[in-house]
């Protein structure tokens, strides 16, 4: 079954196009405006819990994980990477998109997440 886009959200793609990726004539600046905006907004640690399976990721659907970090530039250049809290030290990488903030995460780390969220549904690239 395919997932459903989301209703449009014009407030939501103006600050995803003024703050996020303004100035950015390829892909290259748009995954780089991404990973500096993520940067800059997510405030770590924080929890979340898992809302899809993706295969590159060892957390299944409901799992609970706390997020460390973001990964380094040369890492999201594709798609945007965070560092959860694992049995390794340093943690684990998995895909943002993969992830829900849930718990007492301040609202600016959920407004980031949900914006790279609907950047992703709505099908945008970089």
């Amino acid at each position: 079954m395919a997932k459903r886009r989301p209703n449009r959200d014009k407030k939501r793609e103006q600050r995803i196009e003024i703050e996020v990726v303004v100035d950015a004539y390829d892909a290259g600046e748009r995954a780089m405006g991404w990973y500096y905006y993520l940067e800059d907004k997510l405030q770590f640690p924080f929890t979340t819990l898992c809302i899809a399976h993706r295969s590159i990721s060892p957390l299944r659907v409901d799992d609970e994980v706390e997020v460390i970090g973001m990964l380094g530039e040369d890492d999201c250049r594709r798609e945007m990477f965070v560092s959860i809290r694992w049995d390794r030290k340093g943690g684990v990488a998995v895909p943002l998109s993969q992830l829900k903030p849930i718990g007492d995460t301040d609202e600016q780390t959920r407004q980031a997440i949900g914006d790279w969220h609907y950047w992703v549904a709505v099908g945008f690239e970089f």
